[in-house]
């Protein structure tokens, strides 16, 4: 679990424990739905935070994905001037939500960009919404990670810093409570995956850099 669960789910735990307490003296209908409005809260949260290992793939020319979602567009367009190919990740409440490095390389650019606070399933959300945008670039090419803020993700956190050196898979930061990731490629990069495939992050093989 990522310790930033325990300052928040903790202290419901806590709520909740102290409420069940109440009940158990008061016997308090109310003070029951009270309380189990609250541990259901807390579990959520904690669940929220979770940190899985991941099998991280060996192909040596494989993009993998930099979070757990739905995929929910592939385009192309121009990003600072020159063609990429775009896919889009939602993420729910409920998929875990640390990001991950998609390939090996070190970081060139981090640039984070104030904005709206859209839903993260929207296309326009990759354009507006707040959002903090990283690129590694590697033995694979130039990759560049969008950590878009969705309706309730007001809060993204980046771990590493300018020029630090990434393993493929690598933990780089989380996006909380329900979010969006775009990750954008070279135009000869081949997708692996589709519109509507969910993905996992550092396992599941988004594309590869060759044929």
């Amino acid at each position: 679990m990522v310790k930033d669960g325990y300052w928040y789910g903790l202290p419901l735990v806590l709520i909740a424990g102290g409420l069940w307490g109440f009940w158990l003296r008061e016997r308090s209908l109310f003070l029951l739905i009270v309380t189990i409005f609250f541990a259901i809260l807390s579990l959520l949260v904690l669940n929220f935070f979770r940190d899985p290992e991941r099998q991280v793939p060996e192909e040596v020319d494989a993009i993998i994905s930099p979070a757990d979602g739905l995929v929910v567009q592939l385009a192309e367009e121009d990003f600072e001037g020159r063609p990429v190919r775009r896919l889009s990740i939602f993420m729910s409440p409920l998929d875990v939500h640390v990001n991950r490095a998609p390939i090996a390389g070190s970081i060139k650019a981090i640039n984070y960009k104030q904005g709206s606070f859209r839903v993260a399933s929207q296309d326009r959300a990759s354009l507006e919404n707040e959002q903090n945008v990283f690129t590694v670039e590697g033995q694979q090419g130039v990759i560049v990670v969008k950590q878009i803020a969705g309706l309730l993700a007001r809060r993204i956190v980046f771990w590493k810093r300018l020029g630090d050196s990434l393993a493929r898979g690598e933990r780089v930061g989380m996006i909380k409570f329900g979010s969006r990731v775009d990750v954008l490629v070279a135009p000869t990069v081949q997708w692996r995956v589709k519109v509507g495939d969910r993905v996992r992050a550092g396992s599941s093989i988004l594309g590869t850099t060759t044929p």
